[in-house]
C-alpha cells in the first residue's frame, strides 16, 4: 500500500532531479550527433541552467529564517514599547475619571503605536515573498531569453531547400544537412524548448505567488509557440519524404 502511494505521488509531482537527468541526456546525445556545433553548446547551457534551476527552485520553499527571527524580534519589541506605555500611565485617574488627560495620551499612543505596528508587520511579513518573487523573475526572464536562443538556431533550417532551387547567394546560410540531420536538427530543438518549459514549471510548482505563477505560464507558452513552428518544419520534411 505504502508504495502505491509513493509511486502516485511521484506521477504527480514534477521531479527537478529527472529533468536534469533529461537535459544532461540531451546534451550528450545533440554533442555526439553535432559535435562542436552552436547547438551543441546550447545544450550544455540548458543542462547547466537546468542544475541552477534544480537549486533555485529548492530554495524557493526554504523558508528565511533569519527574516522570520527579525519578525519576531520586532513583535517582541512592539510588545515591550507598549508594556512600558501602559505602565506609566495613570489608570486610578483614569478608572475615576478624574485625569481625562492621561485618557486622551493613552488612546494617541496606543493607535500611534498600533499603526506602526502594523505597518512595520506588513513589510516584514512580505518581505520574504517580495525577495523571492524579484529572484524567480530574474530567472524566468533567463529561461526566456534562452528560449529565444533556441528559436535562432533553427531559424535558417528550412526544409523546402532539400527539394533544389534556385542558386544560393553569397549572404545565404550554409545548408549541408541531409533530410535526416536536418530532422534530428529540429527535433533537438523542440526537445530543448520543451525543457525549458518544464525548468519554468519548476518555479511555479514551488510558488504560491500569483505572480509567479503567471510569469512562469507565460514562459512556458512561449516555449510551446516556438516549439510548434518546429514541429510544423519536421512534419513538411516528413511528407517530403513520403512523396
Amino acid at each position: 500500500m505504502r508504495l502505491k502511494r509513493a509511486s502516485d505521488t511521484a506521477y504527480r509531482t514534477l521531479s527537478a532531479a529527472e529533468i536534469v537527468k533529461t537535459a544532461g541526456r540531451l546534451a550528450d546525445r545533440v554533442d555526439e550527433r553535432f559535435p562542436g556545433s552552436g547547438l551543441a553548446g546550447a545544450a550544455r547551457q540548458l543542462r547547466a541552467t537546468a542544475e541552477d534551476t534544480a537549486r533555485r527552485a529548492r530554495a524557493l520553499s526554504r523558508p528565511y529564517l533569519g527574516l522570520r527571527a527579525l519578525l519576531a524580534l520586532f513583535c517582541l519589541g512592539g510588545l515591550g514599547v507598549l508594556a512600558v506605555v501602559l505602565k506609566d500611565v495613570d489608570w486610578r485617574g483614569i478608572v475615576e475619571q478624574t485625569n481625562e488627560v492621561a485618557l486622551t495620551a493613552l488612546l494617541e499612543s496606543a493607535v500611534n503605536l498600533v499603526v506602526l505596528m502594523a505597518a512595520g508587520l506588513w513589510f516584514l511579513l512580505t518581505l520574504e515573498e517580495r525577495w523571492k518573487r524579484s529572484r524567480t523573475q530574474t530567472a524566468l526572464h533567463e529561461l526566456r531569453s534562452f528560449a529565444h536562443v533556441v528559436d535562432m538556431h533553427q531559424l535558417t533550417k528550412d526544409p523546402t531547400t532539400l527539394l533544389g532551387g534556385g542558386p544560393s547567394t553569397p549572404s545565404s546560410p550554409d545548408r549541408r544537412m541531409t533530410r535526416f540531420q536536418l530532422t534530428r536538427y529540429l527535433e533537438y530543438c523542440a526537445e530543448m524548448l520543451a525543457l525549458t518549459g518544464k525548468l519554468s514549471a519548476l518555479y511555479a510548482g514551488e510558488s504560491d505567488d500569483h505572480v509567479v505563477v503567471a510569469a512562469a505560464s507565460d514562459v512556458e507558452n512561449l516555449c510551446t509557440d516556438l516549439g510548434r513552428k518546429i514541429w510544423q518544419k519536421i512534419t513538411i520534411l516528413g511528407d517530403l519524404q513520403e512523396e
